[in-house]
Formats: structure tokens, sequence, C-alpha cells
């Protein structure tokens, strides 16, 4: 124990919750006490807007909470399994997963949620009284619903989107991108193994003529109604544009899962062509609803939620000018 109470000793604020007393999610996640300690474990996560998020959210819930960050950038020493049980030990209510854990997570957990299954990647996990520890993926209606929310459904019917990664984000997209009615998903990875595993994961559930692999990038953007970048590159600590610029139109929209910042270079140059762009924050957003609703039982207002966003990265983006 005294390991696992090392792992957070940066945050005193954590550390009040260490002996008390914990809400926890009961069954669909209705909470039996008002206090919940929640998290998010990942790399490079400095920027990260669900502290805030989660902040207002349990605030505004009349919720004695905190959402504590694990970056393993600043816990060099500390291994995935290795937080996962020490925010069971401390009694977390559960927390967030984000990059490069959302498909390592996996066999860690006792128990993955259908839809989680279905995509092969996990973004939230809610952990029992008992220590049992369930995983879901809410980036799949998060980003379903933001796009929805910016271009409409319309946008998506019947579309050819190309997709830039194929990894936890991309694979929560790639679905979100089926619901949403494309009729051709073409899929892009530098790991060309992981392109082709995420297109037999969506064939195997909708059938081979809606998903391919590209063959030729910069041909398949230009034939394209729709680009997503969900690798990490363009987020700020990985600069660069992983899509080639001149295969852009301006008939196109183009969406980045990146919202540090929320105008990648890739959604930079896809404005300078006329494109309508969409940036991760809604994504963000959306998810953190869904998450909220299963660690509490309780729903979130989506606008103030957008407002908070706003104001979080008015004040990162002062900070960091």
């Amino acid at each position: 124990m005294r390991a696992v109470v090392k792992i957070f000793a940066d945050s005193r604020i954590a550390q009040r919750f260490l002996g008390g007393g914990l809400a926890q999610p009961a069954g669909a996640g209705v909470m039996t006490r008002r206090r919940l300690l929640l998290g998010l474990i990942g790399r490079n996560i400095q920027g990260s807007l669900s502290p805030p998020l989660f902040a207002d959210a349990l605030a505004t819930a009349g919720i004695d909470g905190y959402y504590h960050l694990m970056d393993v950038e600043r816990m060099a020493a500390r291994t995935l399994p290795q937080l996962l049980d020490a925010v069971k030990a401390t009694g977390f209510a559960g927390g967030n997963i984000t990059y490069p854990f959302k498909q390592d997570i996996l066999p860690l957990l006792d128990a993955v949620d259908p839809e989680a299954a279905q995509v092969g990647a996990v973004n939230t996990v809610v952990i029992a009284e008992d220590g049992r520890t369930t995983g879901y993926n809410f980036d799949r209606r998060g980003w379903r619903n933001s796009f929805a929310e910016k271009f409409g459904v319309a946008a998506a019917h019947n579309a050819t989107v190309v997709l830039i990664g194929a990894g936890g984000a991309g694979r929560a997209v790639a679905f979100a991108l089926i619901d949403l009615g494309v009729a051709a998903l073409v899929l892009h990875d530098l790991d060309p193994a992981r392109a082709n595993a995420l297109r037999a994961d969506v064939s195997k559930h909708y059938g081979a003529s809606r998903c391919r692999v590209s063959r030729d990038l910069a041909r398949d953007i230009a034939a394209a109604d729709g680009v997503v970048n969900a690798t990490q590159v363009g987020m700020r600590g990985f600069p660069g544009n992983p899509v080639p610029v001149a295969a852009l139109k301006a008939s196109q929209w183009a969406a980045d899962v990146i919202y540090t910042p929320v105008e990648t270079e890739f959604l930079k140059a896809a404005a300078a062509k006329g494109c309508r762009v969409l940036n991760g924050g809604g994504m963000c957003v959306h998810q953190a609803v869904a998450a909220f609703r299963m660690f509490t039982g309780i729903e979130v207002d989506v606008g103030r939620l957008h407002r908070v966003f706003a104001a979080g990265v008015a004040a990162r983006d002062a900070a960091l000018a």
C-alpha cells in the first residue's frame, strides 16, 4: 500500500481521499455516497482539459471530488498495470484512459462492455466497490455526437471518408463513421498491420464493402468527401501534419481528434483550402458527459461543458503564451 500511495504523493488534494469513503458506481453507475476520486491515465496529458470539465460537473452535482492526472511522461517508472492497481487500491471510482493505453488496457480488465469490445479500445474504466474493473468506450459516441453537432449527420451519410490512424482513437472514429452512415471508409496507418486489423474488425461487423485500406493516400484523399486525423501527430509534443495538403479541396470537411492545440497544422491547412473543419474539443466534451453519467448516474448539461471547455482552452493557451 505504501508504494501505491507514493504514486499519488504529488497531490495533496488526492491524498485527502485516500482514507475516506469514496463513492463507487453501483451497477449502472448510480452513486451511493457524495465523494468521488477520478483520473486520467496517459502520456503527454498536461494539456488535458478533462480536469476542469470533471471539476465543474462534480461541483454542479454537489459532489466532493477530484480528478487526478497520471502522466507517464512524468511518472516514467510507473507501468500501466501498476497505475491500474494503484487506482483500485486507493479507492478511485474509475478513470479515463488515453494515448497510448486505449488498447493496452483491455487485457488488464475484469470485463469489457460489448461496444468497447467491438471497437477494440477502451477510454473509460469503472471500478466497482469490490475492485472489479469494467471498460467502456465513450470516444465512439463522443466523436459521433461532436460530428453531428458541427456538420450534421448528412455530411457523413453515403460519404467516402479517409481515416488516418488506426490506433485506439482511430478505432473509435472508424465505428463512429460507420454509425453515421458512411458508404466507404478508407484506412491509412504507418503500421499496415494495424490498418488491416481495423479493416478486418469493421468488415466483420458491417461487411467488407464498407471498409478498405488505402494504397495511395493522396489519391484517396482527393477522391474523398472528408478526412479525419486520428493520430497523435499535430498534438503539442508531436509536431507535424500526417495529411498530404495538396490533396485537400474546398468541398471537403476535415476533422482532427486533437484539441491540444485546438487548431493543428492539419486543420490550419484544411481551413486555408476552404474546408469545413472540426477539432477534437467536441469529442472531449461529449465523451466526458457519457463517462460522468456512468460514474455517477447524473446527466450533465452539454452546453455548460462546452462553455467550460472554451474557458479552459483560453486559460491554458494564455498560460502557455
